[in-house]
């Protein structure tokens, strides 16, 4: 179990819904919206990811290719080309501006989380008195950075797109190795929308029998339908991208639920958790009633006299099952009846000697 604010994420508690705005926004005035949104569709929580390109990519014309959408009406895609300097360029803020954010989603009472790639991003987040941090898949190697993040204390996140076992549990080790056993692994598949054969949800059972850690699922795919199996597989939390407008030429926007959307989102993920219930067989008050209209009990078939014995040939099994049930009749058979019975009567023990 990890607490994040109030809330307490691991098996037997409500999954944890973080939205994802790290990648839609493209300033503070859009991140402070989309925190907004999250927190009015009922989330738990919203992430960012704090990033300085300057220091983080080398080859300022490396190229990123990605999927935008081309014609909302047929959902038609292309893919598209860029730097990927440029595409960080237009989600980075300065320590300032994610002040504001965080202060903003304090008073929306919404968890604030960010993935951060360097140690005074760390220290910014630590500053802001935030309760988890998340490394992304790409970093699930960079144990120095993990070390950072695991010795404030806070909630460690791991993404593990592209790592094997054996990678997460090195990176998990580093994470114990600075005292803290506050870790989320997430199954994080790979691509922008991930490809269906790479999502690999049977993962997430897998990684709840190796780690005694909750096990989130971070969706890179259109709709939801992939979160609610997550859910159905065992998922602690699940994070989705959110954006204003879905066909903006950008990065992540293709697979981010719009605003009208969210609230959905939250919504079917709660009544999946209603729909699982237990994995014990437990009758409600109301099932116990309406099952009674639906069984049989014993009815005489034809009139019956005092002393006569009970026999097959003088009942028929009929609904509803008020009386005796047919699993009884059983131990019933050859008993007499105590007095004269008209066809149809609804047979009760008091009937027989």
């Amino acid at each position: 179990m990890v607490q994040i604010g109030k809330k307490v994420i691991g098996d037997g508690q409500p999954c944890f819904i973080t939205f994802e705005a790290g990648a839609t926004h493209d300033g503070v005035e859009a991140a402070k919206r989309l925190a907004s949104l999250a927190a009015m569709a009922g989330g738990d929580a919203v992430k960012f990811q704090i990033l300085d390109p300057d220091r983080l990519v080398a080859d300022k014309k490396q190229l990123f290719t990605y999927e935008v959408m081309a014609d909302r009406k047929t959902g038609r895609t292309v893919q598209k080309s860029e730097p990927l300097y440029d595409i960080l360029r237009r989600r980075t803020l300065s320590h300032q501006e994610w002040r504001q954010v965080k202060s903003h989603c304090d008073s929306l009472g919404l968890a604030f989380f960010a993935t951060v790639s360097f140690a005074d991003e760390i220290t910014l987040l630590a500053e802001l008195g935030c309760d988890s941090i998340k490394i992304a898949s790409a970093d699930v190697n960079h144990w120095p950075l993990i070390r950072e993040a695991a010795g404030t204390g806070m909630c460690v996140q791991l993404d593990t797109g592209h790592a094997t076992i054996g990678e997460v549990e090195a990176a998990v080790d580093v994470v114990r190795s600075q005292g803290n056993e506050k870790i989320i692994i997430h199954n994080c598949p790979s691509g922008y929308p991930a490809r269906l054969a790479s999502i690999n949800l049977r993962l997430i059972p897998t990684l709840k029998r190796i780690f005694s850690y909750p096990v989130a699922f971070s969706d890179h795919t259109p709709g939801w339908h992939m979160d609610v199996a997550a859910v159905a597989l065992g998922a602690n939390m699940v994070e989705k991208t959110i954006t204003e407008d879905r066909s903006t030429a950008s990065v992540e926007h293709l697979f981010s639920l719009e605003p009208h959307e969210m609230h959905a989102f939250v919504e079917t993920i709660r009544e999946v958790e209603i729909g699982l219930g237990s994995c014990r067989r437990i009758l409600h008050p109301e099932e116990r009633a309406r099952r009674k209209m639906i069984r049989r009990s014993i009815y005489l078939r034809n009139p019956v006299r005092q002393g006569q014995p009970l026999t097959e040939q003088e009942v028929d099994f009929r609904r509803p099952g008020l009386g005796i049930t047919p699993d009884r009749f059983d131990s019933l058979a050859g008993l007499r009846f105590r007095r004269d019975l008209p066809a149809g009567h609804l047979l009760t023990l008091a009937d027989l000697e």
